[in-house]
């Protein structure tokens, strides 16, 4: 691994850390992706105030992505932020690429947020287990992230 610069972690919690904070970055960029997917393609009632949800949305996502990204690195990995590398190690469900009513896209973002805050909630349990508390806090952060815009989303949904 290339040069640390988190003290106080040894190499194996480290090197557990990287794996763990890259497997959700896949997660973040296919997730951001699908969110770009609908905010071009939605249409139907309300499309213009989810069209801009989506947007505001779409960068949270990709904030979030750069901060495990960032963290990897400081403590000493690479990050795996390529498209390659998120079409290939993603556990986001498929996206339904033909969709275009907004109730449909709704429905495909929330279970996609689902998956995500549960992946991201159960990151931040094992970079605590692991004594990497400062891994945790990022994880819980992008997990409130996620949740809140699971939650904006799925308000825009018929029987909201």
């Amino acid at each position: 691994m290339p040069t640390n610069f988190a003290g106080g972690l040894n190499q194996d919690t480290r090197s557990q850390m990287v794996d763990l904070l890259n497997e959700n970055l896949v997660d973040a960029i296919a997730l951001t992706l699908a969110v770009k997917q609908a905010h071009w393609n939605l249409k139907g009632r309300g499309f213009i105030g989810v069209h801009e949800l989506l947007d505001e949305v779409a960068d949270r996502l990709r904030n979030g992505a750069d901060l495990m990204a960032e963290r990897a690195v400081i403590l000493g990995g690479i990050a795996k932020g390529t498209l390659e590398a998120a079409a290939k190690e993603t556990r986001v469900s498929p996206y339904p690429e033909a969709a275009t009513d907004i109730a449909e896209h709704i429905e495909a973002l929330k279970e996609r947020f689902l998956e995500v805050g549960e992946a991201v909630r159960g990151a931040a349990k094992t970079a605590g287990d692991a004594g990497d508390e400062d891994t945790a806090d990022l994880f819980t952060e992008v997990s409130r992230a996620i949740d809140k815009d699971a939650w904006f989303i799925g308000a825009n949904a018929e029987e909201a």
